[in-house]
């Protein structure tokens, strides 16, 4: 398999007045040349960590991140400004993420001038065809962000994002702040550009329908731990973590005749927070037993499919 990103035993932890919050606890994953990696779970449980500290805008903890072959855990400031050449990120907020003194050609053009590789007389011609490419008139060239609608500023991003033709692309929950029918273009256009341009990315979403639409893998997180990864199709055929199926029971269904029972989850959220050993989810889970605080680790119960629970086996029959 030809790998563009892996990470290993990923971590992070803040510190705070209680002692350490673990919002990435021993993450592992890889995502193939060309693909697209899913990353679902509720607020808060570490996504958007993750992918900052894989492209380090958040310096991990501890653990490996390997890229295209390479280690890139620890770069030097020259090592670090090579490799934003390569991984972009798109955020969730297309409106605060942007400067409101800039216009978007500016905007544009910033990433395109602190490279150095092109001279001034192209940069301008490039940002008019990044504008083209994203699907954005010239002229929006001139625009504020608050002169702009929400899908119009997000296209900026991702042109801001796209300018420096990177191999890998943290999405961010990139249609979340946006109305559905705009959802569907941005959707539609990072689907595009991935064919067009074998990007890889890492999808960080909470939408389940969004996931399933893009994704070619999906890894579910729990209070900064995966609890279960595998294709997309599969998570949706089969799940097999009791905190995925509590997930998959939460998507609005239009089959009135078939509707999927939805599965309540009780309890509160444990603390990230010096958190104890053994499942976090066990507070919250229905099938809940003494070895459940035992320390899990994902266990291969079908070729490529990864769960993290104790019971797992016996829950799906296997």
């Amino acid at each position: 398999m030809n790998k563009m990103i892996e990470v290993q035993n990923l971590k992070k932890y803040f510190k705070v007045p209680a002692g350490e919050l673990h919002a990435v606890d021993d993450v592992s994953f890889r995502i193939e040349k060309g693909k697209t990696m899913g990353i679902v779970g509720e607020s808060g449980c570490g996504k958007s960590t993750l992918g900052r500290t894989m492209i380090h805008l958040t310096e991990s903890t501890d653990g490996k991140i390997l890229f295209d072959g390479r280690d890139v855990t620890n770069l030097s400031a020259q090592e670090l400004k090579e490799y934003r050449h390569e991984a972009a990120i798109i955020f969730q907020d297309p409106y605060s993420s942007l400067n409101p003194r800039m216009t978007a050609e500016q905007t544009v053009a910033e990433a395109l001038k602190i490279t150095g590789r092109y001279p001034k007389a192209q940069i301008q011609e490039e940002t008019k065809r990044i504008f083209e490419l994203v699907g954005l008139d010239r002229r929006f060239l001139k625009a504020y962000p608050h002169e702009l609608d929400g899908g119009r500023r997000q296209r900026v991003g991702i042109g801001r994002a796209l300018a420096l033709n990177p191999k890998f692309v943290v999405c961010d929950e990139p249609v979340s702040a946006l109305d559905v029918s705009i959802q569907a273009q941005i959707l539609n256009l990072l689907m595009d550009f991935q064919e067009e341009f074998g990007l890889t990315y890492l999808f960080i979403t909470h939408n389940m329908s969004v996931v399933r639409h893009i994704s070619d893998n999906i890894c579910v997180m729990y209070l900064g731990q995966l609890v279960e990864t595998c294709p997309t199709k599969e998570l949706f055929a089969e799940t097999m973590h009791p905190y995925t199926k509590a997930l998959l029971s939460a998507i609005p269904s239009t089959d009135i005749d078939h509707l999927r029972e939805q599965i309540l989850m009780e309890g509160e959220l444990s603390s990230p927070i010096n958190p104890k050993p053994g499942c976090r989810f066990a507070v919250r889970c229905p099938y809940v037993c003494e070895q459940c605080h035992q320390p899990q680790m994902l266990e291969e119960l079908k070729p490529g499919h990864y769960v993290s629970c104790c019971r797992a086996k016996e829950l799906n029959g296997l």
